[in-house]
């Protein structure tokens, strides 16, 4: 069994990807956070990007199973991704608003309760969430979508032949 497989691993993400946020994000936007977030060398690709080097350094490596198959796992992602957030709304941790879109944010619980993941998994999580939703907050749904059909194309490995 992988970690994204078990519900609380993934609720807690999620926790995570909302405190990095900082602000109300519709179920769209914070399904492909959480996932680049996961794989955010999928987003920054270009070797000579600072934010790699950071995130290299936080222990990302695309040579990881995780960024064998993208689409495959993204598909996978979002199937869990609304009895996820159901689980988290009904635990007082997240908190539902519907005006003009249905948008998600942390209770106080659920800040408190983010602020305790101290594992060095949840360090390298906030790292990478910092970068992605930097690079990708501005973006219209659409340009999102857009974007994330070429990021869920695997970059060719300097190690293929050509």
């Amino acid at each position: 069994m992988t970690p994204d497989e078990v519900a609380v691993f993934r609720q807690a993400r999620l926790l995570l990807a909302l405190q990095c946020a900082g602000e109300p994000l519709d179920a769209e936007h914070l399904g492909v956070y959480d996932f680049l977030t996961a794989h955010p060398l999928l987003v920054v690709r270009d070797e000579g990007d600072p934010d790699r080097t950071a995130l290299r350094l936080a222990g990302f490596d695309e040579r990881a199973v995780g960024y064998a198959s993208p689409a495959q796992r993204f598909v996978t992602a979002q199937l869990h991704l609304s009895g996820d957030l159901a689980a988290l709304v009904g635990r007082g941790l997240v908190q539902v608003t519907a005006a003009g879109r249905v948008t998600y944010r942390l209770t106080p619980e659920g800040v408190s309760m983010a602020a305790r993941f101290t594992a060095m998994y949840a360090q390298r999580y906030r790292t990478a969430a910092r970068i992605v939703i930097r690079r990708l907050r501005r973006l219209s749904a659409r340009r999102l979508r857009e974007g994330l059909r070429q990021w869920l194309v695997p970059a060719p490995s300097s190690a293929q032949v050509t």
